[in-house]
């Protein structure tokens, strides 16, 4: 079977993910999944092929699939049925982006371009990689993250489920980040954060202390 690329959600996100998977090389088809469809029949050079709910008709179909929502706790939800209908999530990886040879990714991690990821780094599944962010060694990362666009994780960084780094922010080596963290753009984390905070500014605060 020809290598497919089935991405489920045609936003913004989906479409650097289906544009990161052509210039991979690494399918011949792409096309997406989304609940506007039929009233959304592409999304930039791909087709919509139908609605979230149809893609346990097309197993067997595609060879791969990966979720392509933009909100942490959606995307691995969608992930985990994907994977309980027998489907095969993949990642994808830009080829300008520089990964470490022992470096983890788990199933359906996306890393876009010109983004790092150091050496001894493990990164869960569903995570989002964005643009130019880079993670230093020895990052632990949890399933459902988003690193932002230009976001900058020194060493030793742990990150919880489903949290969420800010474009343009940054976390010093060592920190612990909790599970459903929102780190906001621009923030400077220089201690560890709770899980379910959403902090903000230099240094970065709690909301709730603002």
């Amino acid at each position: 079977m020809t290598a497919s690329l089935l991405i489920m959600g045609a936003g913004g996100h989906g479409r650097v993910v289906a544009d990161t998977a052509e210039v991979s090389g690494c399918w011949r088809q792409i096309a997406f999944l989304d609940d506007r469809y039929p009233g959304l029949g592409s999304s930039g050079r791909w087709p919509v092929i139908g609605t979230l709910g149809r893609i346990a008709a097309l197993v067997g179909n595609w060879t791969d699939c990966v979720v392509a929502l933009g909100n942490n706790p959606l995307r691995h939800e969608r992930q985990a049925h994907a994977r309980s209908l027998g489907l095969t999530v993949t990642t994808v990886i830009h080829p300008s982006a520089q990964i470490a040879s022992d470096v983890v990714l788990g199933e359906g991690t996306v890393v876009f371009a010109n983004a790092v990821i150091n050496t001894g780094s493990r990164l869960g599944q569903a995570v989002i990689v964005n643009t130019a962010a880079t993670l230093d060694h020895d990052n632990h990362i949890g399933s459902g993250v988003h690193i932002s666009p230009g976001a900058h994780l020194a060493g030793g960084i742990t990150i919880g489920n489903r949290s969420w780094i800010g474009i343009g922010a940054t976390v010093i080596q060592g920190t612990t980040i909790g599970a459903d963290v929102t780190v906001g753009a621009g923030g400077v984390v220089t201690q560890d954060i709770a899980e379910g905070i959403t902090a903000v500014g230099i240094p970065a605060r709690a909301l709730e202390q603002r």
